[in-house]
Order: structure tokens, then sequence, then C-alpha cells
């Protein structure tokens, strides 16, 4: 059996720990990144670093015009819709913030069973690959727990996802083979994703999680609130924050 894994790698501390996971359970592992609008390109280096710290495979995919059509977020107009910051915890796990990117995961999602879906059948039509030994498995980094809020980080958005997926590619129709979509840290909280991360031995001095670009992380959005409550709760020093000189 040869499992072929796709990773969504963003360059933060979730999807890299996913990747470093993803890296022992699959064969063939690609790395995928995605340009698609977001105010800073901080992240999108980050990940290229993650992904040469882990040898794995890495692609960037310019979707820029991701930004046009979802639109609606701090994320992609902050000049429209300024970065929340300073928000409690009770704040950050009520409602949808407006750092959410209309459709994202959606869209993302589907992308990537593309990317993976060739791979998989070059491997059964070009490379005489029995379709009985081919495996597709995409990796992802929600989280249900520790998070904000976000309605496409929830278990059933992504078990719907993956039966879409799978009724509407070829993959499945003739060759059988399904996509699987593994989302390993979905119920942990952001402490046990950093005990996971440094079991895995994660480059996380390569991270980033910050909405923002600038030098060092701005310690007051929600994202970075959420990496420092792992971190805490982990009892782990920040190795991006130790490296930066903040303690």
């Amino acid at each position: 059996m040869t499992t072929f894994g796709l990773s969504l790698l963003s360059g933060g501390l979730d999807s890299t720990t996913v990747t470093a996971y993803a890296k022992g359970q699959v064969d063939r592992l690609t790395a995928l990144t995605f340009h698609y609008g977001q105010t800073h390109s901080k992240e999108v280096d980050c990940a290229k670093r993650v992904a040469s710290a882990l040898g794995v495979e890495h692609v960037l995919v310019d979707i820029g015009f991701l930004g046009q059509v979802a639109w609606h977020s701090a994320l992609t107009r902050p000049d429209l819709f300024p970065i929340p910051k300073g928000r409690s915890a009770k704040e950050i796990g009520f409602g949808v913030p407006i750092t959410y990117v209309p459709l994202r995961n959606t869209i993302f999602l589907a992308l990537a069973a593309a990317h993976l879906e060739s791979t998989a059948l070059h491997a059964i039509e070009s490379e005489g690959m029995k379709p009985e030994r081919v495996q597709a498995r995409i990796y992802m980094a929600p989280n249900a727990i520790d998070y904000s809020g976000y309605p496409d980080c929830r278990p059933e958005f992504f078990v719907q996802a993956a039966e879409t997926l799978r009724l509407g590619s070829k993959l499945w129709t003739q060759y059988k083979v399904g996509f699987e979509v593994e989302t390993p840290i979905i119920r942990m909280g952001k402490a046990d994703i950093v005990k996971m991360a440094v079991r895995l031995g994660a480059p996380l001095e390569q991270t980033w999680s910050c909405y923002e670009g600038g030098a060092v992380p701005c310690g007051a959005c929600d994202s970075c609130l959420l990496r420092a409550k792992g971190f805490a709760g982990a009892g782990v020093a920040d190795p991006l924050l130790t490296s930066s000189g903040r303690t």
C-alpha cells in the first residue's frame, strides 16, 4: 500500500505540528501553502522554512484572487476591518470574529484535494500502480477547542466535506479510492498541541501565528493570545519569542 499525503501548511503552530505528524504517517508527503491575498507574506516565508526543516516537498500556490471574493475579513481587508486585539478568552470563544475569511477552509480543501487527486491519478494511470494499493490523505490543522470561533474548524464540517470530495472525484467514482481528511488536533487544547509539537520535534522556532507581519509578534491579536496560552499551559518557552528577545 502506498499512501499519498498532502498537508496544508500555513506556517503557524498548528499546521506545523500536523505536518510534522503527517510526515510519519504517509509514504509520500507534500506540504501545500496558499498565498491567498492575506495582508502579509511572513507566514508564507515561515511555511517554506518549516517544510525545509522537516525535509518535505513544499508547493506554494498563489490564489491571490481569494482576497477579492472573500473580502469581508480583517485578514484580507484590514483597511476596512481592523484586527481585534486584547480580547478576553470569553470574547474569543463567542461568535465568529472579523478575522474569519469567508469559506477559506472550503476553498483550501477543494484545491488541496485537486492537487492530491492529480498525484494519485498519475500514480494509477501513468505509473501503473494498482488502485487498491493507493490511499489519499489530506491533513489539516483545524481546532475546535481553543479556537477563534470559525465555523469551518468544526468536526462536522470536515465529515461533510470529505464526503463531497469523494462524490465529486474521478479517484473515487472510477477507482474507488476515497479521500481521507485527517484532522489530528481538532479536539486538542493548545497546550496539548504544543506538547505534541515538542514530542514530534516540530521546528516551532520557524513558525508564525500572529495576524500581523511585524518584526516580532504583536502579542495582542487572538492568534497570539491563543498561542501564548498554549505554551504557558504546556510549561514550554515559546522559541519564537526567545529568539526575538521577548519573554
